[in-house]
């Protein structure tokens, strides 16, 4: 449109021009660079005015058409939200009460009191093993320490009415304590043929076979867990030092059992690993039912920012200049249909999901381009899909 314009005036002005004095050509031939140079301001200035004709029947066809097409853009109300952040980390499950049983006496495994899949509770008999003759042992050195214990009575009573030898005296006495004390040794040593649970729990797997021969410290005998008390730890980066801290809320996400749990952080270290930069949490995870199982792979969500009146926009409407200035275009005034659009600067805070926080250069009630943000122009007249 606008070079048939410009073609047209330029064949107006050299017509006009032609039907004035000289004609161009013969300015020309003459060389006469003074009148040639006259000529040109006329015509310059002559188009000049065409020009702004031109565009003032543009500008009165615009506003009367009631054809013309603009561009289809949809918009966004900046409303006031309550915006949670959350960073994400990868953990495994863990239980302090899991560990694997091994004998404090060596001798023949007798038998399993429990199986697989069974719950115990704290000290309860999981196993017993042969004592070897422990057992007989002790009841001859219990009528020992009787015996010894009846001497020792008998020559204290003596000794207290100034009757007998204090030797004597002194020798029961220490009889009597070496008697006691070979007592409790064998009796120690006849307890740890009996195999308890170190704590309520289940059986997880029984290890060593009946009839084999154990010793502690090199055969392990069964493992026994407990999946009530489970957490999970996780290597939080040194920058959220100051935001991830103890008592943050927590969304444990399990994929393998399709389950998002909400807790909260229950410890946090006081140690930053040099090697990476991180420091530790402990998130406790209910188990209820207790599905969740040790070393399961979980997500950790955890919560470092909050804002209850945040101004969040979709990050596909940021554009960026050559500056590095994020904008986003944002309707001046506007009717039922149509809209001016203005370049609006933004200052963008944390992001989440396909939203981004804009801590400044938008208010509440704004609106801004949504759809068609990548189309539209500075100060350019939009028409908006309801």
């Amino acid at each position: 449109m606008k070079n048939l314009i410009v073609v047209i005036s330029l064949a107006f002005l050299v017509a006009c021009a032609g039907g004035e004095g000289k004609s161009i050509d013969s300015l020309i031939e003459e060389g006469n660079l003074e009148a040639l140079q006259e000529k040109k301001a006329e015509l310059n200035a002559q188009l000049r005015e065409q020009q702004a004709q031109m565009k003032q029947i543009e500008t009165y066809i615009a506003s009367k058409d009631s054809t013309k097409k603009l561009p289809l853009v949809s918009l966004y109300k900046i409303e006031s939200q309550n915006f949670s952040h959350f960073v994400e980390l990868q953990g495994s499950v863990e239980t302090d009460q899991n560990i694997v049983v091994y004998p404090e006496y060596s001798g023949t495994l007798l038998s399993f009191k429990v199986g697989m899949g069974d719950k115990v509770l704290k000290g309860q008999t999981v196993a017993v093993i042969d004592d070897g003759g422990l057992r007989k042992q002790l009841a001859q050195v219990e009528q020992m320490a009787k015996l010894s214990k009846t001497t020792y009575e008998k020559r204290k009573r003596l000794w207290d009415q100034k009757i007998g030898s204090e030797m004597e005296y002194l020798g029961s006495e220490t009889q009597y304590l070496a008697d006691i004390e070979m007592v409790n040794q064998i009796q120690e040593q006849v307890a740890k043929t009996v195999v308890t649970a170190p704590f309520t729990g289940i059986i997880d797997e029984t290890i060593a076979d009946e009839g084999q021969i154990v010793s502690p410290g090199a055969t392990p005998l069964f493992r026994i867990v407990n999946l009530s008390n489970m957490f999970i730890k996780a290597d939080v980066p040194e920058k959220y030092l100051s935001s991830i801290k103890k008592g943050r809320m927590v969304k444990v996400d399990l994929p393998i059992l399709d389950t998002i749990i909400e807790t909260s952080i229950e410890k946090v270290s006081n140690y930053i690993n040099p090697a990476n930069r991180t420091y530790r949490v402990e998130v406790s995870v209910p188990n209820k039912d207790g599905m969740i199982k040790p070393n399961l792979t979980a997500k950790l969500m955890i919560n470092d920012y909050r804002n209850q009146q945040a101004i969040l926009i979709p990050q596909s409407i940021i554009s960026e200049n050559s500056e590095g200035k994020q904008y986003v275009y944002r309707t001046a005034s506007n009717n039922d249909n149509t809209a001016v659009v203005h370049k609006a600067f933004i200052e963008t805070g944390v992001k989440q999901g396909d939203f981004i926080e804009v801590l400044s250069g938008l208010d509440i009630n704004d609106a801004v381009v949504q759809e068609g943000a990548r189309t539209v122009k500075d100060n350019q007249e939009v028409e908006i899909i309801k």
